[in-house]
């Protein structure tokens, strides 16, 4: 096998990007659990939430101008509420335990608090 030297991007260096991958991850495990008629409801959206983070984190990096990165750093940190809201929903339908609840909730607090920064960054840099 031959060893290629991979270029990494800026993104791969943001912790936010990288606890974000890692709760993708972790949505994506909990789903599974889900019944399967929420297969192409709940389940596919919070997948679909939780994916859009890190994938706007790595789009906005290819952008020219801190306003641009700061526009895409805006709609992860939106798809991080909107996951909480179907994280909450979870909840109240008894999909996942109180304690997956909280440990993921606080994961999901420090993306969002993570994005916030980012975000507000970026724009004092224009």
């Amino acid at each position: 096998m031959m060893k290629y030297k991979l270029k990494t991007y800026s993104f791969e260096n943001l912790l936010v990007w990288q606890k974000s991958r890692v709760l993708a991850k972790e949505i994506y495990e909990i789903t599974s659990t889900f019944p399967k008629e929420e297969l192409f409801g709940m389940t596919s959206q919070m997948r679909r939430c939780s994916i859009s983070i890190p994938s706007n984190l790595a789009e906005g990096s290819s952008r020219r101008t801190n306003k641009d990165k700061a526009r895409f750093t805006e709609i992860a940190f939106g798809s991080g509420l909107e996951l909480l809201n179907q994280l909450i929903i979870a909840l109240d339908l008894n999909y996942i335990e109180e304690s997956k609840y909280l440990e993921i909730r606080i994961k999901l607090q420090e993306v969002t608090f993570l994005l916030d920064a980012l975000q507000k960054a970026q724009l004092k840099q224009e």
